[in-house]
Formats: C-alpha cells, structure tokens, sequence
C-alpha cells in the first residue's frame, strides 16, 4: 500500500548553510509517527517545508501527499492544503493566535473557511471542539482573548483550531509542551481518537520521550539534519543503535546528590527575616462581566489566587504544581509584583512599595525566567541588548566592554556559547528569530542571570527544551544554586523537573493550596486526591488518562460535518 506521505531526500538550505540533509520519511494514513532529537536539528523545519513556512530557505526533494508533490504547490493550491488536508500545531501558541480576536471567534473562522459553514454552527462546532481538548467553562472562553487564557489553556486552542477541519496529515510540533500531565494524557487520548476515527496519520515532533513511548508507533531521530535512527518505538527504545539515540534516552533530569543539604532549611528562628520570598495570604481576583441586564449595572468577580502562604529559604527550590489554570503563573506575577495582589509578599523580608520608584532592589534581587521565550524577547534586540539590558539599571557603572564580557559569560554559563570563541560575538548580534526555540529560552536564562540575583521565579523553564538540553540546564541550576545559595520558585508542570530540583512542594487548584510540604512527602505520599491524581498522571505511560479515548472520540464526533473520511 502506498504511503500517505512519502519524503524523499530532503534538502533545506539556508543561503550555504545546509540544516536538512537528504532526509526520507514515509508516514502511512492512520500512522503516528514521532520526529525526536535536540533542538536545532532540523525536525520543526522539516515539518513547516510541507506547508511552505520556510520561504527564505532553498528547498529541494520531494514530499508527497498522495501522488501531490507539497514542495512544488503555490499560491491558491498551497492554501487549500494549509488547514485542509494537512494542518499544524505550532511549538508556541501565543504568537500562533490573533491577539485581537476571540477564541472563538478564531476556531469558527477556520470552520467557515474549510467547512463552509454558517457562522451558528461554526462557533457550535467550535464550543464541541475546545471541549474535546479539556478547556474548563468553553463558552466562557470562547469569548475570552488570548491573553487572558493560560498558556496550557492557549496551546488546546491550537490544537482544536488544527483539528477543525479534519486533516489527513496532522504535524504537531511539541503539541504537549505547555500542558500539565493529566491534560497532556488527554490530549493524547484526543488525538489518538482521531487517527482511528478519520485515518489521520499524526507526525508529532517533540523532545519528551515519555510522550513518544506512550503516543507514538515509530520513532525516527534527527542529529544535526540527518536521521540517524528509524524503527519501531518498541525496538528504538530497548535497543537504540545510534550513540545519539542512547545519548537522547539517558538524559532524565537527575537530582544533585547534595540537593536536600542545600540552603536554610524550614523551621528557623523568625523566618520572616530569614526567608529569600515570603507571602502572606496572597490573593489575585479579576473583574469580569455578568450574563444579561445584570452586566450594565455591576461586574463580577474571578478569584485566581486565595489566601496563599509560602515560605521560600535562601538556597532552597519551592516547586509549585497544578494543572493549567490552577494558578500557578499568577503566583508567579504575583510575587514578581507584576500585576495587582491583596495581601502581603516580602523578598528578603521587604514587602513591595506601591511606589515604582522604591522597588529597584527588589527588581535585582529578584528575577524571572517565562514560559514562552519567543514572546518575552523583544524580536527588535539582538542577543546582547536583550541579555545585557538589565545592566544597563542594575548595573550603571560598568562600560561597553565590561557588559559585553559579563554578557558572554552569562551566554557561556547556559551553554550557549563557548568562552573564548570568536563565532561569540557574532553570534550576539542575531536575534531572538534566527534561534530554535530550546535557544531563545537558554537566552532568557542567561538575562536572568547576567544581574545576579538572590530569587529566580522559574516558569515553566524547561518546557522549551529538548531531553539533553534540560539535563544541563537543571544542572547548571542546581550548581549556581549550591555556588550562591539562590532561592527558586519553580512553575512546573513535570513531575521529574520537581523531582530533581524542588525541596518542598506546593500544590495549586483552582487558585488554592490544597497540599504543601517537603517533595518527598508531597509526591510520595500525596494525600490529597487531587495531588494524587497528578502524581499517578506524570507516572502513567500507557492507557487511558483524564480524558478516557472513548469520551474523546465521542466529543469530536459530535462536531456538525465533521465526518471520518475514509
């Protein structure tokens, strides 16, 4: 039988720089196969060279879907297979998504498009859609914007806008990144509906490996352009031939053998005056509009954060843990000061001043790394502005040079140059959009880091990375912890992160603490079923997850002329 897409020696050329070299992959209808290696090698072009999303690249070779050759389509032909045939879940969603348009509106947009169909039933469909993939009260966020929508909740958008018009060929590209692992096990489930509904073969790029072992069928690896290695998931696994492909499969985060001697521990003496972070009951609540005539006259009320109390000791990782929506980013914002909060936080025992002027020491003392690298540099900088721009207040007196040095040490320090190279200082002057996704998030470590501070707010820092890259700069973290005794509030969604990094655990849902202490008590002996019920979804590889397959083939297959294709 032949194969629903055939690449044949595929070629992708960036002026003389060669990125893809001479790759061939067959993908069968109804077949899932996961594209794996570093970030930087060559997987998301590949995938995007189908659609023609790379037009500054010189590409040669074939990809056929069917008998049609995707490389040679233009113009009218190219945009009916966009969205119709084939469709693409993009690494980022919030630069995927139109700031200036519901949710809604967005994913009946797509309906109307492909579907041909009216409005009504466009968002109808488009409401049956976001239920499939978990997004929590849809017709509420149906009329939300991006913005206000989690970056988990923000990624399941993607995901239905890409299954509204049910593709032949799926490209997912790091589909699970931003979502908590019950949600990422529902997505799974959703997707994998849909294969067997519709016969829709799935090319899933992606770094987590648990993921590939639980999803995939084949496994194909990419080094520096080149497949090195293709077979069954089951053979790869047990038995990688490639030294890269073993290189990929030992790289789980692993836990510093002197972690937990590390820092101030909990229980000393006032620790108001001891503790690198503290809160007192913190809350975060948003104005929002009331159904119906009621709505003229008054706003209602959203609580995101209640009452939440930490402690955070120097040199110490408090991991906070939830599902997406939980809360957790505007702990984050919270503490960072960086939107309004009732109650009380303190960095180094000082409370924020309402007054802007008055927090500049806080603002060293405390730094934040965000989830989405992409949107959080300026595309308008290059590598050494962005990094180097928090020198400019923090660190007045230094001169050109001296930022320049402190700047390529900060890069060194997450691996993103070598000290000493003199490919650095060119490579300082690109900018964030000439860098793979896991780099611009090396990037914004390194901006963090380049004004030394005592508190890192880590959210969701790894989510960018591919296996190895994660490996090191969990090490690197937990090394300048141990070297400087910095303090992290880690934003996570991977168990294994918290496992090798955070000392104490706090668990949100639904803007509340529902269970907290130190991580091994929380994450093996959780005693809240909540807790345990994220627990038992981050060790699940096989089987149903939250969303059981049946129900989510079942949600999608309500959806008005949203018929399997055969």
């Amino acid at each position: 039988m032949n194969p629903l897409l055939d690449i044949s020696n595929l070629h992708i050329a960036f002026g003389d720089h060669a990125v893809v070299k001479g790759v061939n992959l067959q993908l069968a209808a109804g077949e899932k196969l996961a594209l794996v290696g570093e970030s930087g090698s060559g997987k998301t072009l590949t995938a995007m060279s189908l659609l023609g999303l790379i037009p500054d690249a010189r590409v040669t070779g074939s990809a056929r879907l069917d008998s049609t050759d995707l490389l040679t389509l233009r113009g009218d032909a190219l945009r009916a297979v966009r969205g119709g045939d084939v469709a693409m879940v993009f690494q980022e969603p919030m630069t995927a998504l139109n700031p200036l348009m519901t949710i809604g509106q967005q994913i009946a947009e797509v309906i109307m498009q492909k579907k041909a169909l009216p409005l009504v039933s466009a968002m109808r469909a488009a409401i049956v859609l976001m239920t499939s993939t978990g997004l929590p009260d849809p017709e509420q966020k149906a009329r939300a914007y991006p913005h206000q929508l989690s970056g988990g909740q923000r990624q399941r958008v993607v995901i239905a806008m890409a299954l509204a018009a049910s593709p032949r060929l799926l490209l997912a590209d790091e589909p699970t990144t931003a979502l908590d692992v019950s949600l990422r096990g529902q997505i799974l489930d959703l997707l994998a509906a849909r294969q067997r509904d519709s016969g829709m073969a799935v090319l899933l790029i992606t770094h987590d490996l648990q993921l590939v072992r639980r999803f995939a069928d084949r496994v194909a690896v990419m080094e520096q352009g080149v497949l090195v290695e293709q077979g069954t998931v089951a053979d790869v696994f047990a038995a990688p031939q490639h030294p890269y492909t073993r290189k990929l499969l030992d790289s789980r985060p692993q836990r510093a053998p002197d972690a937990d001697a590390a820092g101030v521990r909990p229980g000393t003496p006032d620790p108001l005056q001891t503790a690198a972070l503290s809160t007192s009951k913190l809350s975060v609540s948003y104005p929002t509009p009331l159904p119906g005539f009621k709505g003229w006259f008054k706003r209602g009320r959203y609580v995101a954060l209640e009452g939440v109390d930490f402690t955070l000791p120097p040199g110490r990782t408090l991991g906070v843990v939830g599902e997406s929506g939980s809360g957790k980013s505007t702990l984050a914002l919270a503490a960072l000061d960086l939107l309004p909060f009732d109650g009380e936080v303190r960095v180094a025992g000082e409370a924020w001043s309402r007054q802007s002027g008055a927090n500049r020491r806080q603002r060293r003392r405390m730094q934040v790394v965000f989830q989405d690298p992409f949107s959080s540099l300026s595309p308008r900088m290059t590598i050494e502005q962005i990094v180097g721009e928090g020198l400019l207040v923090h660190a007045p007196d230094l001169d050109a040079e001296q930022r320049q040095q402190r700047v390529l040490a900060a890069l060194a320090s997450v691996g993103l140059v070598t000290p000493g190279d003199p490919l650095a200082l060119r490579l300082i002057n690109r900018y964030p959009h000439e860098f793979s996704g896991g780099q611009r998030q090396r990037i914004a470590i390194a901006r963090a880091l380049v004004v030394e501070p005592d508190v890192i707010v880590l959210d969701e820092p790894t989510s960018a990375l591919d296996v190895t890259v994660q490996k090191q700069v969990l090490s690197l973290l937990q090394r300048l912890q141990s070297e400087r005794a910095l303090s992290y509030l880690l934003i996570t969604h991977d168990m294994d992160v918290i496992r090798a990094m955070a000392h104490d655990v706090c668990v949100l849902k639904d803007g509340q603490v529902v269970e907290s202490g130190p991580w091994q008590q929380v994450l093996d002996a959780p005693q809240h079923p909540y807790t345990q019920a994220l627990v038992a979804a981050s060790q699940q590889v096989d089987g149903p997850s939250v969303l059981t397959r049946t129900a989510a083939a079942g949600a999608v297959s309500k959806l008005p002329g949203f018929a399997p294709q055969n």
